[in-house]
């Protein structure tokens, strides 16, 4: 009977509630075609992601019709390109980034990951190539995806590059200012980089990893939303206790259906299995909402008191069904509050309940950050250093992952809204309290050292 109901809540969740496989994700090394000349590294790049990622998108097409389980999206995570770019003139960075778009074009996947710098205790002359590069890059290709770690624990925070990335992210909206910014919703700024992350756009392929890996994100808010309202109406003096007990079962349903895809990709591939990453990641859409489950649990204004306890509490649940379910649970895990990806986090924002103040103390208890955050085009670079410190800060001292994807939106002001459509959805620019009151700070540079935490051997 046990088994029989499994079956029949499964068959639901395909149904009734956007279960989906987010995405499948490939990590490829890059490290062999390292090479003086940047057109022969280019060559050797689309080869190898030829050989392969050339039957990942077939492949996933052949299990979503076998198992009725849709495959959204289809990847690649490559090791950081920037340790092809040492010793490299900057107009290789743009060499070896057309080639990895044009290869990312022709094995058919949605988006590229990797073109990534880990500066959290220095930058080398490849890694500042990289970041410079970042306004041509992005502006250039349509499915290159950058990620820079700016801050670890172990290493505390470069506020050097802090400084430099706040330049050059407004230099990548004014260079796809046409299309309101959105170069920048393709650049994330870590702090503890996860290095097995499928998801985009902060996916590369760390140190340590496999030469070929297949890494799964499932992502089920619809699933555990329409959980979360089931119980409610069966039980309605039901406490939090019993709401976080019904997500974690939910999400250990989810976690087992997103390893079977997995490691039925990775066979037929012929290369590992990596992790499951079981984040709660929305889209625009209607029914697939993070910030609906926050409303089933009783928040109806999200931003309202309690929001960041209600993240905390699904975040928790989330990785504590998913531990349960799978040995091979990585990347992030928890829940994602991409405000322009969600359209009930978009109507906050857009309502004024949801604040950038609010947003930054739930990304103290949330899988990532400052998440697709629309800002005025004129936000001064220090500004938007000085949020990607405060974000970095809560990271390294609380031993998490956090992130941002800051989108300064060239010509519009708080209150105005933009929309990017598909996947990246809409939203509304949001009001920066005090932008210029921190200047001073931030201009000192540097380097914020690693926090007592960091000493735990």
């Amino acid at each position: 009977m046990s088994a029989k109901t499994d079956i029949l809540h499964t068959v639901r969740m395909l149904q009734e509630e956007n279960l989906d496989v987010r995405t499948v994700t490939m990590g490829i090394n890059l490290l062999a075609c390292s090479n003086r000349d940047a057109t022969v590294a280019a060559r050797d790049i689309k080869e190898l992601i030829r050989i392969r990622a050339g039957n990942l998108v077939r492949i996933c097409d052949d299990l979503t019709t076998r198992f009725g389980l849709p495959i959204v999206n289809k990847r690649i995570a490559v090791s950081p390109v920037s340790q092809l770019l040492e010793g490299h003139k900057p107009d290789a960075a743009i060499i070896l980034a057309e080639a990895m778009d044009k290869a990312a074009e022709e094995v058919r996947v949605d988006l590229i990951g990797g073109f990534t710098a880990l500066v959290q205790k220095g930058m080398t002359p490849g890694e500042r190539t990289l970041i410079e590069s970042l306004p041509e890059v992005l502006s250039r290709t349509e499915r290159v995806c950058a990620s820079v770690n700016i801050a670890s624990t172990r290493a505390g925070i470069n506020v050097d590059a802090v400084i430099l990335l706040g330049r050059v992210i407004r230099r990548i909206a004014e260079a796809t200012a046409r299309r309101d910014g959105f170069g920048a919703a393709k650049l994330v700024v870590f702090a503890n980089i996860p290095e097995d992350n499928p998801f985009m756009a902060g996916a590369f392929l760390g140190p340590g990893e496999p030469e070929c890996v297949i890494n799964v994100g499932v992502s089920g808010p619809g699933v555990v939303k329409r959980a979360i309202d089931r119980l409610v109406a069966a039980t309605p003096g039901c406490t939090l206790h019993d709401i976080a007990e019904e997500i974690k079962h939910t999400a250990f349903r989810v976690t087992r259906t997103g390893e079977l895809i997995g490691r039925e990709a990775a066979g037929r591939l012929g290369v590992p299995f990596g992790v499951v990453d079981l984040s709660l990641a929305p889209t625009p859409r209607i029914g697939d909402s993070v910030g609906e489950i926050y409303q089933a649990m009783g928040i109806r204004q999200i931003g309202a008191p309690g929001t960041t306890a209600a993240v905390a509490l699904v975040n928790d649940a989330v990785k504590k069904g998913g531990a349960f379910a799978s040995s091979s649970v990585g990347g992030l895990s928890g829940a994602f509050i991409p405000v322009m990806e969600d359209h009930a986090l978009a109507k906050a924002v857009a309502d004024g309940t949801l604040t950038i103040e609010k947003l930054e103390a739930m990304t103290a208890v949330c899988s990532v950050g400052l998440d697709m955050i629309l800002i005025p085009g004129d936000t001064p670079h220090e500004a938007i250093s000085g949020m990607i410190l405060d974000e970095a800060a809560i990271g390294v001292v609380n031993r998490k992952t956090t992130a941002l994807r800051l989108i300064p939106v060239p010509g519009k002001k708080a209150g105005e809204p933009v929309s990017f459509g598909g996947l990246f959805g809409s939203g509304t620019v949001m009001k920066i309290g005090c932008p210029s009151g921190s200047r001073e700070f931030v201009a000192h540079g540097g380097h914020i050292p690693a926090p007592i935490q960091s000493l735990n051997n």
